[in-house]
């Protein structure tokens, strides 16, 4: 059966992941491959299987996949949990540098993994039992990070938004793209809750149409009053002025704001600044890579070209035609208006502002 939250209306809302038990416990994920068709949780109990739930896309969304990975971390303890210090630390580096190579492109990924790694090595005098109840505490804290973090996120967005504003997103970066609310789409769930009229333009985002099946989805589920765009029409409705602001996640975000999002969003930025619309980013301040300086160091992620050719199980290209199907693309820093992230709004020049807001000590989050 499935687990859910509710939103302040009171229809239901599905956890996209959640850990039941102890140390042998099992992660529970809804597929998302299967929506809107079908609500389907899996129950993840190796770690394959959580490199397969992120692989596949069952579980998306940068930090979706951030607490995922560190949940896998703590399933690799369990076959070594009565095992020596010495073994129990290889097996679950072992994994740790599995997991890693599950998607290339979302930092959240990796930055949770190191944290993973980083309280196994600090805990190495300690017994194996020990450092995996260690383990399960900091994969629950950084899923309790990115509920706190998303909550404020939606909170700092809000603002930007006028009541009967129409709004644009791109791919997905709601609830099932994080462990609770969402990144761009938290700014529409908060404003809602505020009393905020918005009308939700979606992208239905080619080829994986997580626009057309998670976010119109989303969007319903909270009683938001959404229409479906195909990616080719938001130009039309921008020129319209049917739209006021463009509110988008991110996957990776480089030291200058260069963002790494679904493909597609770079034209859609585009399309914003030409006809004066502001393009945010929203995304928590684990999506920053200060360790890249552009957006040119960014690695994007290549993916079956038969997603193209025969998506959802039908051909719609032929045979033997050549594919380039690159998952993601990078929006420069000049396009983008703002940054909209747990510790507020950072406007340009984000050489200075984005280092400067993320880089040192933030206020505690998890009481919000």
């Amino acid at each position: 059966m499935n687990a859910s939250l509710s939103d302040s209306s009171g229809s239901p809302v599905p956890v996209t992941l959640r850990w039941a038990g102890g140390i042998d416990g099992s992660l529970f994920l809804i597929d998302q491959t299967k929506l809107p068709g079908e609500l389907v949780e899996l129950d993840c109990r190796t770690v394959p299987q959580v490199w397969e739930a992120i692989k596949s896309l069952r579980v998306r969304g940068a930090p979706a996949i951030g607490v995922s990975a560190a949940y896998g971390v703590v399933l690799a303890t369990q076959a070594v949990v009565s095992a020596t210090p010495e073994v129990f630390q290889a097996k679950v580096e072992q994994a740790i540098d599995e997991l890693a190579t599950s998607r290339p492109t979302a930092v959240n990924l990796f930055w949770a993994l190191e944290r993973m790694r980083g309280v196994l090595r600090g805990h190495a005098g300690e017994s194996s039992p020990q450092r995996a109840a260690a383990l399960l505490a900091e994969a629950k804290t950084i899923e309790l990070e990115d509920r706190a973090m998303c909550r404020a996120i939606g909170r700092n967005g809000a603002a930007l938004l006028a009541d009967q504003s129409g709004v644009l997103t791109h791919c997905n970066a709601g609830g099932l793209a994080t462990a609770d609310y969402g990144t761009a789409l938290a700014v529409f769930f908060a404003a809602h809750e505020q009393g905020k009229r918005l009308h939700v333009f979606a992208d239905e985002t080619r080829p994986l149409l997580q626009g057309a099946r998670l976010t119109a989805w989303e969007c319903q589920r909270r009683g938001l009053d959404v229409t479906l765009l195909c990616d080719s029409m938001a130009a039309q409705v921008m020129r319209e002025g049917r739209i006021q602001a463009v509110v988008v996640g991110a996957d990776r975000i480089a030291a200058n704001g260069d963002t790494a999002n679904k493909i597609g969003t770079y034209g859609v930025a585009v399309l914003a600044k030409h006809h004066g619309i502001p393009f945010y980013v929203a995304a928590p301040s684990s999506t920053f890579d200060f360790e890249l300086a552009n957006g040119a160091g960014i690695p994007i992620e290549h993916r079956d070209p038969r997603e193209v050719t025969e998506g959802f199980g039908r051909r719609t290209a032929p045979e033997g035609v050549a594919v380039y199907n690159p998952a993601f693309d990078v929006t420069p820093a000049s396009l983008i208006a703002a940054f909209i992230t747990e510790r507020g709004v950072i406007h340009p020049p984000f050489d200075q502002a984005l280092a400067a807001a993320l880089r040192g000590p933030g206020a505690p989050l998890l009481g919000d």
